[in-house]
């Protein structure tokens, strides 16, 4: 049986702008071809993997299925550029990049940041920014709720526990969004090709990582950046540059842009689900499995590529090494063998066991953050909505990696904070 779908659909970054994630075409895949070569024009062939099952299988086994290369399927034109531009980012080295024991060290100089009972240290922090984010929506009118809302909250939640100035969020927000929105016209910069795009943008990335670390070295506190500015590994030794850079980009750049993306698909589908959206503002205590929920719903993470260091065969399709893989964990996030109606959107879903933040040796290190940061903006939200609708049509994020809304444009009147 050969899919009716088109290939580029499930990877090419322009089709997700205007059809987003692919769900019919992973429909498909799970029941008939859980491990299937996919071939476009634009991208070497790599497989799909689409079932919950074997996602967290491949993601268990580290020794043959490596993170080395990279999280992101390059297309021909991107690999060739590669190839003969230093860039920056090569420079960088971050944990989403390593294959254990090396993962485990450097994962463990923030791991005790990232706790659970460490995170409670945010508790004031999360809470006041969310008021102070939906209080600047006045009572009633008109905004896109990405710009006003999504993107706002979650940078100045990392912009305080990373040492970022206030001045320095719009760069902050303006830079994070070329990163992982590196094909979508509208947020790139203008007037310069790919290469000095990549070129300014890793330089302007380090200028300012290079001056907060400098600060944190001179003047500690008792936040992340300090701890990664002044991190020590397993001998003693202080975190290597480049690895201390890398951690910056990921922590900040990799927290910012899927949590925004959370929160907007959040709130979309509180839209489209207005029942469900009524049921969260009568009891906002459902807001913990609400946001589990939206993360399943929305993995804004829609994909994770894997290298293969030797051969492997699955469900009957044999794998070479050298070859690549992307987990496609929106697939597994519908797959029905694990989740009773996964097409509905069920803010009181019990169990969820979903993938959106991975699984595995790069289960996402700042998990608890975005837990926290996010149930807070939604109990906001949901004990001071009168009413909210949509105000014209939203438009998506030409992005197959960290994908999500670009605009959602809503019309809400909303009560004062108790």
């Amino acid at each position: 049986m050969s899919p009716d779908f088109d290939p580029d659909d499930l990877i090419v970054p322009s089709h997700y702008g205007v059809s987003g994630q692919p769900h019919e075409a992973w429909t498909w895949l799970r029941q008939n071809a859980p491990v299937w070569r996919c071939e476009t024009e634009t991208f070497p062939p790599f497989y799909t993997i689409t079932r919950h099952a074997d996602i967290v299988e491949i993601s268990s086994r580290p020794e043959i299925f490596s993170n080395t290369q990279g999280a992101v399927l390059l297309n021909r034109e991107q690999k060739a550029e590669l190839e003969k531009t230093e860039s920056p980012f090569a420079a960088m080295r971050s944990i989403i990049d390593m294959d254990p024991p090396e993962h485990r060290e450097f994962r463990k100089v923030a791991s005790g940041f990232f706790t659970p009972r460490s995170i409670h240290r945010l508790d004031d922090i999360v809470t006041e920014c969310a008021r102070e984010q939906v209080d600047k929506l006045g009572d009633e009118g008109e905004c896109d709720f990405v710009e006003a809302i999504a993107q706002r909250h979650p940078l100045r939640v990392l912009a305080t526990i990373l040492g970022i100035d206030r001045d320095d969020e719009e760069l902050v927000l303006s830079l994070t969004q070329q990163l992982f929105a590196s094909e979508d016209p509208d947020l790139q910069r203008e007037g310069e090709d790919r290469k000095e795009a990549i070129m300014a943008l890793g330089a302007e990335f380090m200028g300012l990582f290079a001056r907060i670390i400098e600060d944190r070295r001179a003047n500690p506190r008792d936040d992340l950046a300090s701890l990664l500015a002044n991190a020590k590994m397993a001998d003693g030794s202080p975190m290597p540059p480049i690895e201390t850079f890398g951690y910056f980009l990921i922590v900040f750049t990799a927290g910012h842009d899927t949590t925004r993306n959370a929160i907007a698909g959040g709130m979309a589908a509180l839209l489209e689900n207005p029942e469900q959206l009524e049921r969260l503002c009568d009891d906002p205590e459902l807001t913990k499995p609400a946001f589990e929920e939206i993360v399943r719903w929305t993995t804004p993470v829609n994909y994770m590529r894997r290298h293969l260091l030797e051969d492997v065969e699955m469900h009957g399709v044999k794998m070479k090494k050298g070859e690549d893989l992307a987990l496609f964990y929106a697939s597994a996030n519908r797959d029905e063998s694990v989740f009773d109606r996964p097409f509905e959107f069920d803010i009181r879903r019990q169990p969820n066991r979903h993938l959106g933040f991975g699984t595995g040796e790069h289960f996402c290190l700042g998990s608890h953050v975005a837990r926290l940061s996010a149930r807070a903006l939604f109990r906001e939200l949901a004990t001071r909505i009168e009413h909210v609708e949509p105000a014209a049509d939203p438009s998506l994020i030409e992005s197959s990696f960290v994908v999500g809304y670009k605009t959602l444009p809503i019309r809400y009147k909303i009560r004062p904070a108790a």
